[in-house]
């Protein structure tokens, strides 16, 4: 990133948070940059690409947000809702069992852009390679997926079940989305997401 153009907000910047205009303005950039994020990845990010990407100023930027790296961790949050509404989309239609929710909600994942998945797992990347600076980009990833996967399950389970299965299958998918971006075909994926289904059936049936 552009040390010149990426430094955090400055005291003299005014905040734009709590104000209704403002959060709209926020909310409108928002979107634009994470537009161009999602179709031109991680690499180079920096304050001046964004601004560019939203037609404004670097310094506009910084009234709205804390700096290159709050923005860039609030673009992946976007992103992440982008995934999960896709994937709440194609369970809607689907009947209200646990393991056709899950089915959906794979083939979302399986079958979405490339580039979606590719930036998401830059960002994931990115956290495990410099934790000390781009933490943030996979901190709270999990809290993002899980309502929605607790959401499939039968209302009639204890909570306490529901988020067990809930994080078994946000593990396993998140191990067959690797699979898929590293293996020069899905076979491994398919066979493995088989035998999820069979274990989210059982599940189902237990008393």
């Amino acid at each position: 990133m552009d040390n010149a153009t990426d430094e955090p907000a400055r005291a003299g910047y005014r905040r734009s948070a709590g104000s209704p205009r403002g959060e709209a303005r926020r909310r409108e950039l928002l979107a634009k940059i994470t537009d161009d994020v999602a179709e031109n990845g991680l690499v180079d990010f920096s304050l001046r690409r964004a601004a560019r990407a939203a037609g404004t100023t670097h310094k506009v930027l910084l009234y709205h947000f804390e700096g290159a790296e709050d923005l860039l961790r609030q673009v992946v949050v976007e992103l992440r809702e982008r995934r999960i509404g896709n994937a709440l989309a194609a369970v809607a239609a689907e009947p209200s069992t646990l393991t056709a929710r899950v089915r959906a909600a794979w083939h979302s994942l399986r079958d979405e852009e490339s580039q979606l998945r590719r930036v998401l797992d830059q960002a994931m990347g990115l956290a495990m390679y410099d934790p000390g600076r781009y933490a943030a980009l996979g901190r709270g990833a999990s809290q993002q997926y899980l309502p929605a996967l607790i959401s499939f399950c039968p209302a009639h389970w204890p909570e306490r079940r529901k988020l067990e299965v809930a994080e078994m299958v946000l593990a396993t998918l998140r191990g067959f989305l690797v699979d898929l971006l590293t293996s020069p075909n899905d076979d491994g994926a398919a066979a493995g997401f088989e035998a999820l289904l069979r274990a989210v059936e059982r599940e189902e049936a237990a008393p």
